[in-house]
Parts: structure tokens; C-alpha cells; sequence
């Protein structure tokens, strides 16, 4: 029998649990394909039905509920770090954000089948301060649906266990290269990518803005944010509420003699980057992201509050 079917054999409960903690921990480590093999092993008799899916929900379980706490603990922080360490920061926590607002918590039922929304779903729920009774209930009706589909196919199809393990075994370390370039491929490509737009897209400043706004120039400000995010730290007064999606789809309403000017709240901008190139990239000259965004708004805010209280207090004492 082959090496690899003998190993997952030998030790594909504790192989199971390590994956399936690691990906709900954030790691990307794909456990679906791992879930799969453990069902075919089912299938020949060579693992428990009772122990995969026992290991593999209490694996997910244990990984969703610490996001969960730190969700419920940290807030928006939680996302924040999420967005950071995403390689699609654009769309990490914005578009699975959106899809949990408009599905509450049942969205925690199909969390684990939408790529993105997996992590995410555990410390969007704790932040949105859903019940710990609630939580369990969904989230654990979610787990037990994913892991029972993974190894439910391999089921199917464990006939073809020990014949795809002698494909993959011939194919050897070439399979292991291929893999790995496309991989290492693939993430290269999204940080140079990520480093060409912040190179090619000029940033506005939040001081910038303003005396845009103060000279009565009046340009379109658009608010990428979810809505989620939109209710914790206020808008810019006269804002659009709009996803980058919505951005790019309605593009030709915007106007092309005046200002465009996007901002978000994730790392670098990198929301409101990402739109103001595609929307460049459309014939736009006029559109800038805001360097900062909301963060930088309100702390330039923050500030000339200050500065006019003490100038105010100054006047007085005279």
C-alpha cells in the first residue's frame, strides 16, 4: 500500500485535528481536501467514522471559539489584524462583513463553505454581540454540516482512494514543485501588485480635503466601508455609502469634472487604493484615495477642535 495512504492511515486523526485547527485559526492550510481523504479512509475501513468527524468539529470548534472571544473582547481590532496579514486586503473583511450583515447569524451555517468568510465569521458574531447560546447553536450546526460534507464525499468516492494516491506518489517531487511555484507564484504576484498601485496611485491628505472642502470645491466623497463599520465611526459629513464592487459598477455616474475621493479603514489604504486605480484605469483623472482614511479624517478633526478650544480660551484670558 502506498506510503502516504499508510501514514493517513496510521495517524490521520491527530494529522486531521492539526489542519482543521490551523485553518480555523487563520493559517492557510486548506483542511476540505484533508476532511476528503479521511472519508475515503473511512470508506475502506481504515479510520473511524466516529473519531475524524469527533477530532475534525472539535478541531473547528476550538479555533472558531477563540476568534469568537477575541471578537467579543477586542472588536473591530480583531478585523483589523485579519485585514493586515489578508493577501486580498481589499476584500477580506468588507465583502464578508457585508454578507453577514445581510444574513445575521445564519450566516454562521455556511460560514465554513465561503472562502474568506470562515475566519471571519466567528469574531464578526462576537462583535455584533450575538449570544454565546446562539453562537454555539448555529456555529456548531455549520461545523457539523462542513465536516460531514468533506468526509461524506471522500465516502463516495473511496474507491479511487488508493488509485489517486499512486498518481499523486508518481508524480512525486514534481508535484511538490508545481504546487509550491504556483504558491510562491501567486503571492509574489499580489505583493508586487499591491506595491505598483500604492506606487502609481497618489494619495490625498486629510488636510488636503479639507481645504478642498473649506473652498467650497465640493468633491464626491465616497465611503468604502461596510455598513458595520460605518455605524462604529461615523462618515464623513455628505459621504456615499458604496462597496467597491458598487464602485465599479456604477462608475460612469460619477461625475469626471470634479473630485473623487475614496477612503476606507483598512492597512495602507488598501480599499480605497484599489478603487481609485480601477476607477484610474477607467479614464478617471481626477480621483484620489484619502491617505489614512477615516482614521486620519477624524484625528485631523480631533485636532482643530483642539486648536480652536485653546485659541477660544487664550482669547478669553486676554
Amino acid at each position: 500500500m502506498d506510503d502516504a495512504l499508510h501514514f493517513l492511515a496510521q495517524h490521520g486523526t491527530t494529522v486531521l485535528f492539526i489542519v482543521v485547527l490551523a485553518e480555523q485559526v487563520g493559517l492557510p492550510i486548506p483542511a476540505l481536501p484533508l476532511l476528503i481523504a479521511a472519508g475515503a479512509l473511512v470508506g475502506t475501513g481504515q479510520m473511524s467514522f466516529t473519531m475524524a468527524a469527533g477530532v475534525s468539529i472539535l478541531a473547528a470548534l476550538i479555533g472558531d471559539q477563540v476568534w469568537f472571544e477575541l471578537g467579543r473582547r477586542r472588536g473591530r481590532a480583531v478585523l483589523n489584524w485579519l485585514c493586515r496579514v489578508s493577501l486580498e486586503p481589499t476584500a477580506c473583511v468588507r465583502r464578508t462583513e457585508d454578507f453577514f450583515a445581510r444574513h445575521g447569524i445564519r450566516s454562521l451555517v455556511v460560514a465554513k463553505f465561503i472562502p474568506g468568510l470562515s475566519t471571519i465569521a466567528p469574531p464578526l458574531a462576537g462583535i455584533v454581540g450575538i449570544s454565546m447560546p446562539q453562537y454555539l447553536l448555529y456555529n456548531g450546526i455549520g461545523t457539523m454540516l462542513w465536516v460531514g460534507s468533506g468526509i461524506g464525499l471522500g465516502l463516495v468516492f473511496s474507491n479511487q482512494l488508493e488509485q489517486a494516491l499512486l498518481v499523486i506518489g508518481d508524480l512525486g517531487h514534481t508535484f511538490a514543485l508545481v504546487f509550491l511555484g504556483i504558491v510562491t507564484g501567486y503571492v509574489v504576484y499580489k505583493g508586487f501588485h499591491h506595491y505598483h498601485v500604492g506606487q502609481r496611485v497618489p494619495r490625498l491628505t486629510a488636510r488636503q480635503l479639507t481645504e478642498k472642502i473649506t473652498a467650497g470645491e465640493n468633491p464626491i466623497l465616497i465611503d468604502l466601508r461596510s455598513h458595520g463599520a460605518r455605524q462604529d465611526v461615523p462618515s464623513i459629513p455628505g459621504s456615499l455609502p458604496l462597496s467597491f464592487d458598487e464602485v465599479i459598477a456604477r462608475h460612469r455616474e460619477l461625475p469626471r469634472d470634479r473630485d473623487v475621493i475614496l477612503y476606507c479603514a483598512c492597512p495602507k489604504d488598501a480599499a480605497s487604493m484599489q478603487a481609485a486605480w480601477k476607477l484610474r484605469e477607467a479614464g478617471f483623472t481626477r480621483v484620489w484615495p484619502l491617505a489614512g482614511g477615516i482614521e486620519a479624517w477624524h484625528t485631523l478633526q480631533a485636532e482643530q477642535a483642539e486648536f480652536i478650544g485653546t485659541t477660544e480660551e487664550q482669547t478669553v484670558a486676554v
